[in-house]
């Protein structure tokens, strides 16, 4: 699914997109639940302008692409985070790449993805810190 498209340019912006997306399937498949226990309970009529049957097969098709999306995403999440909580990406992890660097502290891993800790982290239209060969030279004169 990422193809490998997540580079350390844009992990920050994936990162919070997962969540998000985790979240809304877990939300559609409460309500999709919700809406099929209440209907279950009550007159079939009442709950839908389609037949019974086609209510049943729709709620449940629903249940099941809620309950797969929201795992696939909460798991590329969980991954995503991993990796930066370990430093290491998933092509090292695979291969038990011996590292020639030293190894960041996992805190340090986290804010060189999100920033300095603040509010912004969980929003998906604030920029990820600049890395040092991305940074910007000031010449002083």
């Amino acid at each position: 699914w990422v193809n490998n498209c997540v580079g350390e340019n844009n992990q920050k912006y994936f990162i919070p997109f997962t969540l998000y997306i985790a979240l809304l399937s877990l939300h559609g498949l409460l309500i999709s639940a919700y809406h099929f226990v209440v209907c279950v309970g009550s007159e079939w009529r009442q709950c839908s302008s389609v037949s019974p049957p086609t209510t049943v097969v729709l709620l449940l098709f629903l249940i099941f692409e809620s309950l797969l999306f929201s795992i696939f995403t909460a798991v590329m999440f969980f991954t995503q985070i991993s990796a930066i909580w370990n430093d290491e990406t998933g092509i090292e992890h695979l291969e038990m790449d011996h590292r020639n660097w030293e190894r960041k502290s996992r805190w340090r891993s986290v804010q060189a993805v999100f920033g300095r800790f603040s509010l912004s982290w969980l929003n998906p239209f604030t920029m990820p810190p600049l890395s040092a060969s991305h940074q910007p030279y000031s010449y002083a004169v």
